[in-house]
């Protein structure tokens, strides 16, 4: 019978260790069935199978009905509410536990205390572990090393570390994160060459916390450095690690790069996936991102979530692609009826984005709760609609409901003003954003302000705004002020402005077209011809302007003076149709008259 109990142990344990649930619940009934159920033995194994499934309803329901318990029940279902991230259960059944703990259950209860940020019970832990002779046990010691870590106590981890005769790799990966997340990149680093001196080889986890440091782009190349130790270990191949890799080069790298790290994967999940998506949309390669997440939908092992669609959402929305945007969301209403928070504001940023205002309205009316993000995406959207006055309606049901406005509703508020030549209130809301709301304007703002006050012939005024601020001397809010001037024929304006432009950036092209075309509005054409001659005198050339449009899910580009597209003689055929068809109907508008 001993044997039996043993082999039916070691299968459970097989299922505990696969976290194979499927398996287990069988094996539990077939204990049950021949009277085995108050076995210490192989309730300790079902505990820890349960525990380690994530059911620890079951788990904790076993632990309570056992007759009698040992160290390792104890130590099953601590260190499930721990593993399953509830470390105050955990804690709480630590304080009932009537026996001596040993080197697990102190290595569980001190990762409890870490989650929790608890240092005060820590130290207690701590101080127990050592009057039971657990000072040199290495899983309490490294524990110890992220508990003290995560609170900030580099001193108290780098004791615990310097006084391990021989730290293995958890306990480096322990200090090379804590320093990692205490933005300390320098002595992360540090330890990790020290790792490597010392001969261990460092493992997935080791390459995480350390690759977690070289996120901008003074650190490229250690990062670069380091993806190659990754290959040579056959590391990058997973996507713990490559998942890493993309985001570093997403943030400084380039797009082929963070590609060349997904397909390095061989087991790609979700989050892989996402990273993709946004990275192409970041490197501003929003078709691909859409072509990425098709492929992800053609995976049949993987299912998007919400980061996904609201990645692939925010590339319909700079695509203006309103045809992929409605198919995501047709989708999403067959199978999602509740829509996360996030996914509605992609959503409605995505509606906004194609020109379709009134269903982003509706969509955002039709949500069931909001947060800050809804309510600025929603006042910027019917901001550059010209929907001025429904954008400060928003603004003010927004405060009524208890959110308080951040910079970016400002730009909003500001955005919606300027296009519906609500210029007063604008200066109101602006002049508020410090006096009411503590925020200080910024570059943003400013550039928001001068085209509202631009648009509405404030000239001067908006020059005033602009030389009140330490980041004034920006090209493009002076060149915003210059186009004003244009409008609005302003040439004395618009020569200081241009003249501020050109001691600003003398390479730039824009200020000499921008005054050679306010002199041409005003008729002045010998300072239109001087304009020109200084534009030509520079050697500064100017960028040809170009024209973006979607044909079949695609985006094609025309530049001016290109005639290098492949089907150009059928766009030249068409543009000499419409061309004739317009001529035609001046005509017959001219002969009714």
């Amino acid at each position: 019978m001993n044997m039996f109990l043993q082999q039916l142990g070691a299968v459970l344990y097989q299922c505990c260790k696969n976290k194979d649930f499927k398996h287990g619940l069988p094996l539990h009934a077939a204990v049950i069935k021949i009277g085995f159920e108050s076995d210490l033995y192989l309730g300790n194994h079902l505990i820890n199978m349960y525990a380690k499934c994530g059911v620890l309803s079951d788990a904790q329901h076993l632990f309570d009905s056992m007759p009698n318990r040992n160290l390792i029940s104890w130590s099953a279902i601590i260190s499930g509410y721990v593993q399953a991230e509830k470390p105050l259960k955990a804690m709480e059944i630590f304080s009932q536990m009537p026996l001596q703990p040993n080197e697990y259950i102190y290595a569980s209860v001190i990762t409890a205390c870490a989650s929790l940020s608890a240092l005060v019970q820590g130290k207690q832990v701590h101080a127990h572990s050592l009057k039971s002779g657990y000072k040199y046990i290495s899983f309490v010691s490294n524990s110890l090393l992220s508990m003290y870590m995560k609170c900030g106590l580099f001193d108290d981890a780098f004791s615990i570390f310097s006084n391990i005769s021989a730290p293995n790799s958890v306990a480096y990966n322990a200090m090379i994160t804590g320093f990692a997340e205490n933005l300390q990149p320098e002595k992360g680093l540090e330890l990790f060459k020290l790792m490597n001196q010392k001969g261990l080889q460092p493992d997935r986890f080791s390459f995480v916390a350390v690759l977690g440091i070289s996120c901008n782009k003074e650190d490229l190349e250690a990062g670069r450095s380091l993806h190659c130790q990754t290959i040579k270990l056959g590391l990058d191949s997973s996507a713990f690690v490559g998942n890493v890799l993309m985001t570093i080069y997403s943030k400084c790298g380039s797009i082929g790069s963070v590609e060349s790290a997904f397909w390095s994967i061989k087991e790609k999940d979700v989050i892989s996936w996402n990273t993709f998506i946004v990275a192409c949309s970041h490197f501003g390669d929003h078709a691909k991102a859409l072509m990425v997440y098709r492929e992800m939908e053609n995976a049949c092992d993987i299912h998007p979530d919400d980061f996904t669609l609201s990645g692939v959402l925010t590339a319909c929305a700079e695509l203006a692609s309103i045809r992929h945007g409605r198919q995501i969301h047709t989708h999403l209403i067959r199978s999602k009826p509740n829509l996360d928070i996030g996914v509605c504001n992609a959503l409605i940023n995505m509606y906004a984005k194609c020109g379709a205002i009134e269903l982003a309205l509706r969509l955002f009316h039709s949500m069931p709760n909001r947060n800050l993000v809804s309510y600025n995406t929603m006042i910027m959207g019917l901001g550059n609609h010209g929907r001025g006055q429904t954008a400060l309606e928003i603004f003010k049901q927004m405060k009524t409901w208890g959110f308080s406005p951040d910079s970016i509703t400002f730009i909003g508020v500001l955005t919606a003003c300027s296009h519906a030549g609500l210029v007063d209130a604008g200066l109101i809301y602006f002049d508020s954003m410090k006096e009411t709301y503590g925020i200080s304007p910024q570059l943003e703002h400013l550039s928001c302000l001068v085209d509202m006050l631009g648009r509405a012939g404030r000239l001067e005024v908006a020059e005033r705004y602009i030389e009140m601020f330490p980041f004034g001397n920006d090209l493009i809010i002076w060149g915003s002020l210059l186009s004003s001037c244009r409008l609005h024929k302003n040439v004395v304006v618009g020569e200081r402005v241009a003249k501020r432009l050109l001691e600003l950036q003398p390479t730039v092209s824009s200020p000499y077209i921008l005054l050679s075309n306010l002199y041409a509005s005003n008729g002045r054409w010998n300072d239109v011809a001087e304009a020109r001659k200084m534009l030509k005198g520079s050697g500064v050339k100017k960028e040809p302007g170009h024209s973006m449009i979607e044909i079949e899910g695609g985006t094609v580009k025309f530049t001016i003076g290109d005639f290098s597209h492949k089907r150009i003689e059928e766009v030249k055929e068409i543009l000499g149709t419409l061309n004739f068809q317009a001529e035609e109907f001046n005509l017959q508008v001219s002969s009714s008259f």
